[in-house]
């Protein structure tokens, strides 16, 4: 089976089976994503979204947020991981998007990466999602995922891994490929235990064909 082939398999099985996929992240407008992607670095999206809720309410908006300090904010996220960093690049993001673009989230990768907290990962996933843009994040899931299914090949870093999927996969299946991956890592293809026995995607997963 050729890596096209591969992909042509996978993709038109999701399309079919799984038509809307989105993200777990609760939010409500692009600032609100954007704290709570910041917050999901090694994080599960459970925990975010039990401490975004009250987050959101008392900082609303980038002005209310650049206006406390990151000590306050630790209060409300520190059942978070790496609470202490989270908070502080929070404050930052804020104070930037005030200062440098009239409180608003930028709609592109570069602005957004010039952002406290804010890496490639993240920058894709705010483009996908909120402005629709052909970008494929790749966190730990999209990474792993990719690799077994022989998606990615000899990928040593994200990066090598989202201009794998962004060849093959069309550009319009970006924004929504990315949540399939997501999904598919976070309860079948697991970690430490791939669910194999109940996967759909075993005909075409080459680590399952070499096992």
């Amino acid at each position: 089976m050729t890596k096209k082939e591969r992909f042509g398999h996978i993709i038109d099985y999701f399309k079919t089976h799984q038509p809307v996929a989105e993200t777990e992240l609760e939010y409500h407008d692009p600032f609100s994503l954007l704290v709570a992607v910041i917050l999901s670095a090694q994080c599960t999206d459970k925990r975010v979204n039990l401490i975004t809720p009250e987050l959101i309410a008392s900082f609303p908006t980038p002005q209310k947020m650049a206006s406390t300090t990151s000590e306050e904010i630790y209060e409300y996220i520190k059942s978070c991981n790496f609470a202490n960093n989270k908070s502080k690049h929070l404050v930052g993001m804020a104070k930037m998007l005030v200062e440098l673009f009239n409180a608003k989230v930028p709609d592109n990768i570069y602005d957004l990466q010039k952002l406290p907290g804010v890496g490639r990962k993240t920058a894709n996933v705010i483009v996908s999602v909120v402005f629709n843009q052909p970008a494929m994040a790749v966190d730990t899931h999209v990474f792993r995922v990719s690799a077994r299914l022989g998606l990615s090949t000899k990928a040593k870093t994200p990066l090598d891994t989202e201009k794998q999927l962004v060849k093959y996969i069309p550009e319009e299946l970006l924004p929504i490929a990315h949540h399939w991956l997501i999904l598919h890592g976070r309860y079948i293809c697991l970690a430490r235990s791939p669910k194999c026995e109940v996967c759909p995607l075993t005909p075409w997963c080459k680590a399952y064909s070499n096992k």
